[in-house]
C-alpha cells in the first residue's frame, strides 16, 4: 500500500478464506425462488433491516441508488394483492399450450398469503437527475441496479435462513393502485419473505419438470456472437 492510497479512499483487498468463499458460493448455489414453503413466524425488525441494508449495498449506476422498499404487513394490503394476482395468474394460465396449462395450474404459488412480509421493490428514474453518470446511453441501468440490489437481498436471505419469492404476474396497474405508488416511479418486484424450514434441493421448476438448467457451456461465446 503506498502512504496516499488511504487519503485516497482505498483500501487493501484481500482474498476470502475458503470458508468465506464456500458460504459465498453456497448461498448463491441454494438459492431458491420460495412460492409456497413459509412459515407464518413473524421476521423480527432487525433481521429485516440487515436484509435491507444488504440490499442497499447494491452497486447502481452513477451511485443514483434508484430503489425503494416498500414493506407490506397489512393483512388487507396483501389479500388485495393476492387477488390482483390471481386474475393475472389466471390469464397467464390460457396463454399456455394444453399440457403445459396442467403443470402450470398444479405449481402452488401461495407466497402473497404465506410470507409473514412482501416488499415492493421499485425504481425512482428521477433520482439522479436527469443527466445521470452510466445511464447516458442506456435508461434502463437503474432498472438494472434495482435488480441488483434485489439480488443482494435475496442472498443475504438464504445466508440467514429466510426464503424469498419473486412474484411478477400482476397488472402493473393493479399493485399501483394498491399501493398508491406514483405513475413515475416502475415496479420492478413483488417479494414474499419469510422463515423457510424446507427448501428444494433444485430449482422447483426443474423439479417439477417446467424447464432444465440449460448447460453453461452453450451460453458461452468468445470474442464475437456465437462463436465458442
Amino acid at each position: 500500500m503506498r502512504p496516499d492510497d488511504l487519503q485516497r479512499g482505498l483500501v487493501p483487498a484481500h482474498e476470502f478464506s475458503d470458508d468465506h468463499k464456500s458460504a459465498v458460493y453456497r448461498a448463491i448455489e441454494t438459492r431458491r425462488d420460495v412460492r409456497d414453503q413459509f412459515l407464518a413466524e413473524p421476521l423480527s425488525d432487525a433481521l429485516v433491516e440487515k436484509l435491507l441494508r444488504a440490499a442497499h449495498a447494491a452497486p447502481s449506476v452513477g451511485f443514483m441508488q434508484p430503489w425503494n422498499f416498500t414493506l407490506v404487513t397489512d393483512e388487507a394490503v396483501r389479500q388485495g394483492a393476492w387477488e390482483a394476482f390471481s386474475r393475472a395468474n389466471a390469464e397467464a394460465a390460457d396463454m399456455f399450450g394444453e399440457d403445459q396449462q396442467v403443470l402450470y395450474r398444479s405449481l402452488k404459488l401461495e407466497g402473497i398469503r404465506k410470507a409473514p412480509l412482501s416488499i415492493c421493490v421499485t425504481c425512482d428514474p428521477t433520482r439522479g437527475g436527469d443527466v445521470v453518470l452510466g445511464r447516458t446511453h442506456n435508461p434502463r441501468m437503474d432498472v438494472y441496479s434495482t435488480v441488483c440490489a434485489i439480488q443482494n437481498l435475496w442472498l443475504a436471505a438464504r445466508a440467514e435462513g429466510i426464503g424469498v419469492g419473486w412474484v411478477s404476474i400482476f397488472h402493473d396497474t393493479d399493485i399501483r393502485d394498491i399501493l398508491a405508488i406514483p405513475e413515475y416511479i416502475e415496479i420492478v418486484a413483488w417479494l414474499c419473505v419469510g422463515k423457510v424450514d424446507m427448501l428444494y434441493g433444485e430449482p422447483e421448476l426443474a423439479v417439477k419438470g417446467w424447464r432444465q438448467r440449460l448447460p453453461l457451456e452453450e451460453l458461452v461465446f468468445r470474442d464475437r456472437w456465437g462463436t465458442r
